[in-house]
């Protein structure tokens, strides 16, 4: 069964309200031309360094905005509505870096946190520790779907190969990797890093990107990008500035893929043995 799906690029600000409106305005915009699932970046409801600032205006899941406007949406148009992530509120006065998928009656289908940290020092002077403010998630998910098999990822998570391949032996058919890459990264790794995920487990990768420079004077990426089984880019946005891209997505052209390269039945367990190069006196025989 094919479908249109759609990535939504954004440059989210600091205020959830105004973020939701614009979310809002760019969802009908993709439903418009056809598309039944539509994905937003990471941290689609907001994008803001001051941490203290940004907890003064988070929600926990009952009342956050962008939640709320997701539902509506997903039910007002009938489509399938991912929200790639946004920043919850939990209990313990962390946060949860959380996806959110929501079906054609506006119910949440499916959440997912975030795994792994973007805890760096990059060589131009920006520092990230997520890990001192988020809550890692531990579970990786593949959801069912009338039209596929999807697994979910976020962002940094797609550095880290061994999710996807768990989640594509577990049958997943289309990746999600919204994000919100910073430039530098971005500029080195980001479509690299998405075909790769893509080629190697034979699926489709969807990935939708904050884009541009934001309130909070971080610069992300942007390069949206919707990509085939064999490591063809379908559909992809610049680098600044709100953007929609959409592309047929043909479940057919996965099972193609496995079977002209079938390296899912094809692998094999194995152990890794470290042996010293050197010896005293000469070298290992």
């Amino acid at each position: 069964m094919n479908f249109k799906a759609a990535a939504v690029q954004m440059c989210s600000g600091v205020d959830p309200v105004r973020n939701a409106a614009a979310m809002a305005r760019l969802v009908r915009e993709a439903a418009a031309q056809g598309a039944t699932y539509v994905q937003t970046p990471e941290m689609t409801g907001m994008l803001q360094r001051d941490r203290a600032a940004a907890r003064a205006v988070l929600a926990d899941e009952t009342h956050d905005i962008i939640i709320k406007t997701g539902s509506e949406l997903a039910g007002e148009l009938g489509i399938y509505m991912h929200v790639g992530s946004t920043a919850i509120a939990l209990a313990d006065g962390k946060i949860a870096n959380r996806g959110f998928l929501f079906g054609p009656d506006g119910r949440i289908l499916n959440r997912y946190d975030k795994i792994h940290m973007f805890d760096v020092d990059l060589d131009n002077g920006e520092s990230w520790r997520e890990s001192s403010a988020y809550t890692a998630g531990s579970e990786a998910r593949v959801v069912s779907l009338p039209f596929a098999e999807m697994g979910f990822a976020i962002c940094y998570d797609v550095r880290f190969p061994a999710l996807f391949r768990a989640q594509a032996v577990a049958g997943a058919e289309v990746m999600t990797v919204p994000a919100a890459f910073t430039r530098q990264t971005g500029e080195a790794h980001w479509e690299i890093l998405l075909r790769a995920r893509a080629i190697e487990n034979g699926v489709f990768v969807i990935a939708a990107a904050q884009a541009g420079r934001h309130e909070d004077g971080r610069e992300t990426f942007g390069h949206s990008m919707i990509i085939d089984p064999w490591g063809t880019v379908l559909a992809s946005a610049g680098a600044t500035g709100e953007a929609v891209i959409i592309a047929e997505i043909d479940r057919g052209a996965v099972k193609a893929a496995h079977d002209k390269i079938p390296n899912l039945r094809n692998g094999r367990e194995f152990s890794v043995e470290k042996i010293a190069g050197a010896v005293a006196g000469g070298v290992a025989a």
